[in-house]
């Protein structure tokens, strides 16, 4: 599915808006730098940089890659940054996206999946035979349900050389259960270590191969790599009481690397949004894609979920002052489930996030904390959906359609509950409840001809099929057992457990 054409462009007053908040956050929080984009339709609309303390000219001698960005700060005799005007930070600068790059390796899982080369309910043991977390399943791996420890056994592996746990089972460690899979959301770097093995298993070859030949290659994000390219930040700890920097190591994660190794700029980043908030089915499908932003764990602690996963991705649900991805207001009490992830490494804080086939918005700094990339990110969403609401897309009439697919529009009763069926143009059903209670569903043309099958709701995965008289007369529908006919509670041949012969009285 190709992205649409280009979006309309942000008005000036729109830009400085956006500019003046990435400007507070840069400011506010001491941040090295700072670089931010806002995509529409999958396409970036806007993007701006601030602060000047992207690298120093040499790289620490333990490093995992080269030089400074052409042009950075540069470093005098003691180390100590200096900074040039034309090291300004921009969408081409690669920083360190640490956790993000749990998206790129559920999407690997995901792909394999659709292959029919493995099953979500696969415990991992099937594929990968004799670690110590085999009985936890791919889906609980891949939504943080396994029940497994959250990081390597000491030392905290982010700050050290990948080879401080070289293998596998040194990075799981000898007791890694913390609780019963599926018991409770527990985010594990070490459950998407264990992923990217089943991947390298599973593909015959290493996980940054598969990686590189089948989403970075096809996707054209040739600036997202395992290891920093010119020009990159350098990542550094911002004193809490001082001005001053301290450069923060870089190391290969090794076996980790799955859960945080890679590097990316905000232009590779909003691409690869277009594709997890559903623009784009170059590298997976739309309907897996959609599987993967289901929330399938909450963490509901303090009560009414707020934080979420989905097939790895993270969720974030927030009330609605904009409810959509035309920016009207939602209605009191409804939300908006953003999807996307963030990550940290030393040195490094990184942000993507998106409304569900609506406005995305990428932040990246090199501070190793203090920068609130996740909720400036929302707030150029919010923002820019507020001041510049995109225009709802053209009606066009459908496509011709038979005789058969109209009659099963209309009012259509469940008892004497009424509904509405209305046909859109992709060939979709709405079934929409008129009463103040109801479930509503959209439902696509199934496999077989005269059915459909649910989409979303209380009726997603089921099947819809038409009831007919003797003479092929259109009587009712039916969907999960619950019998829809035009007339409330008739004809009684077609209710479940018959109608009181008195009728309605």
């Amino acid at each position: 599915m190709p992205m649409s054409s280009a979006p309309e462009p942000l008005l000036a007053a729109t830009q400085r808006q956006l500019l003046h908040r990435v400007a507070s956050e840069q400011a506010d929080a001491r941040a090295p730098s700072l670089v931010a984009a806002v995509a529409r339709d999958g396409q970036t609309v806007w993007s701006a940089g601030r602060g000047r303390a992207v690298g120093p000219a040499r790289a620490p001698a333990d490093d995992i890659g080269g030089g400074a960005a052409p042009g950075a700060g540069t470093a005098d005799g003691g180390g100590r940054v200096t900074l040039g005007e034309a090291g300004r930070p921009g969408p081409d600068t690669q920083y360190r996206i640490g956790s993000i790059t749990k998206t790129f390796t559920a999407v690997l899982v995901l792909r394999l999946r659709d292959e029919g080369r493995l099953s979500l309910a696969d415990p991992l043991d099937r594929h990968v035979p004799g670690t110590a977390v085999g009985d936890s399943t791919i889906a609980q791996l891949l939504a943080h349900l396994g029940g497994i420890t959250a990081e390597t056994p000491p030392p905290w592996w982010e700050r050290v050389a990948g080879s401080e746990h070289a293998t596998l089972d040194e990075a799981v460690g000898p007791d890694p259960r913390r609780f019963r899979p599926g018991r409770r959301h527990h985010y594990s770097n070490v459950g998407f270590a264990v992923l990217g093995e089943l991947v390298a298993r599973l593909r015959g070859m290493s996980w940054a191969q598969a990686l590189d030949r089948e989403l970075l290659a096809p996707l054209g994000l040739t600036r997202t790599t395992g290891a920093p390219m010119a020009p990159h930040a350098q990542g550094y700890a911002v004193h809490p009481h001082a001005d001053v920097l301290l450069p923060e190591p870089a190391h290969d994660a090794g076996v980790m690397a799955p859960a945080g190794q890679l590097w990316s700029t905000v232009t590779d980043l909003v691409r690869w949004m277009a594709v997890l908030g559903g623009h784009s089915d170059a590298v997976l499908s739309l309907d897996t894609l959609a599987e993967m932003r289901e929330p399938a764990a909450v963490e509901a602690d303090s009560g009414e979920w707020q934080l979420g996963a989905g097939l790895g991705l993270q969720l974030i649900r927030r009330p609605n002052g904009l409810g959509g991805p035309s920016g009207q207001r939602g209605l009191a009490g409804t939300s908006t489930v953003f999807v996307g992830h963030g990550g940290s490494m030393p040195g490094f804080v990184a942000a993507a996030w998106s409304r569900p086939g609506g406005t995305a918005a990428v932040a990246l700094s090199n501070a190793t904390s203090g920068v609130a990339v996740g909720e400036l990110t929302l707030d150029l969403i919010d923002s820019v959906d507020a001041l510049q609401p995109s225009l709802p897309t053209e009606w066009l009439p459908g496509p011709l359609v038979d005789g058969d697919t109209l009659d099963v529009t209309g009012v259509w009763y469940w008892g004497p509950a009424p509904y509405i069926v209305t046909l859109r143009g992709d060939g979709t059903l709405v079934l929409t409840p008129q009463g103040r209670y109801g479930r509503a569903s959209r439902l696509r043309p199934g496999p077989a001809a005269g059915t459909w099958t649910g989409l979303d709701g209380y009726f997603a995965g089921e099947t819809l099929v038409l009831g007919r008289d003797a003479s092929g007369r259109l009587t009712n529908l039916e969907l999960a057992s619950f019998v829809f006919t035009r007339r409330p509670y008739a004809p009684a041949d077609r209710i479940p457990g018959g109608v009181d012969p008195h009728g309605w009285q």
